[in-house]
């Protein structure tokens, strides 16, 4: 029987255990905060600010929250970072993608100190993390790994396949699996838009991660019986719905499910745990600009 995996459920397990090394920070006179930056008008990326604002309330982590006109000049955004840099209330500063067209993501990057970069995306904590020193792993990469841990899916000497090689999501997550220790020693390939034959890499994989955001791109003919599935994408499509859509993954879910051992929905899978692996990084990034040692689960 296929296991539908509740990234709800392991997101507020994690969750509980963060919260409590937020008490200990706090008893220590350390409030953990986080600064959330949005440069844009999308709906969406304001939803996800909002989001993780309020995941910040239920954790006990200070939120601060700046919005910047997306026709201000980069150099608007660059002030406010360097403002946040030099806030010793603030520990993890994150700035909302996309940001405009007139604005360089790869500048705004580097911008914000390595140490308060709790995305994990400077160029120092991506090097970091290639070299096996990780000091934040990306968030969604570091819920995949949790959500194989908490299912019981052992990653040593499996095959792993990742559709997708974004610096987000896909280069990160094969990183993170070919290393050495818990979560990682598996043997990694990853795809993309240039790779021939899709299908015959997926179906020799014992593990399929989908983060390429196309919409339902991988069905159950392209993968063998018992495989687990994590599925990182959530894109809109049309339906006769009320909202005129509805969200589906970079997976077939009805057909992938029949082979499957293991899936994550869409939505309710790999979601949670990205919010929840933030507010990790944040309690971190407290935990190691204040010198308060916690452990953090």
């Amino acid at each position: 029987m296929t296991t539908i995996i509740d990234g709800n459920e392991i997101g507020d397990q994690i969750t509980a255990g963060v919260a409590a090394c937020t008490d200990t920070l706090i008893s220590e006179g350390v409030t953990p905060g986080l600064a959330t930056v949005l440069m844009s008008d999308d709906g969406a990326s304001e939803t996800y600010v909002s989001m993780k604002q309020q995941a910040c309330e239920v954790i006990g982590i200070e939120g601060f929250h700046y919005e910047i006109s997306a026709d201000e000049p980069a150099e608007t955004l660059f002030g406010t970072i360097d403002e946040l840099n030099a806030d010793p209330a603030v520990h993890g500063i994150l700035v909302q993608m996309p940001v405009p067209d007139h604005v360089n993501k790869r500048d705004v990057l580097v911008r914000i100190d390595p140490m308060k970069d709790v995305d994990g995306f400077h160029p120092e904590n991506v090097g970091r993390l290639v070299a096996g020193n990780a000091r934040y792993k990306p968030c969604t990469p570091h819920g995949i790994q949790k959500i194989l841990a908490e299912t019981g899916v052992e990653t040593a000497g499996k095959d792993a396949v990742v559709v997708g090689r974004s610096d987000i999501v896909g280069k990160p997550m094969a990183n993170l699996l070919i290393q050495y220790g818990p979560g990682g020693n598996a043997t990694t390939t990853v795809c993309h838009s240039r790779t021939d034959d899709l299908a015959e890499k997926t179906r020799n994989a014992d593990i399929v991660i989908a983060a390429a955001g196309v919409p339902e791109m991988i069905d159950g003919s392209m993968l063998s019986d018992g495989t687990t599935v994590i599925d990182v994408g959530i894109n809109r499509v049309d339906a006769d719905t009320d909202k005129g859509y509805e969200l589906v993954g970079d997976v077939d879910f009805e057909s992938a499910k029949a082979k499957a051992d293991a899936i994550t929905p869409v939505p309710g899978g790999v979601g949670p745990l990205t919010i929840a692996m933030l507010m990790y990084n944040t309690v971190k990034a407290a935990s190691l600009q204040s010198g308060v040692d916690i452990t953090l689960p």
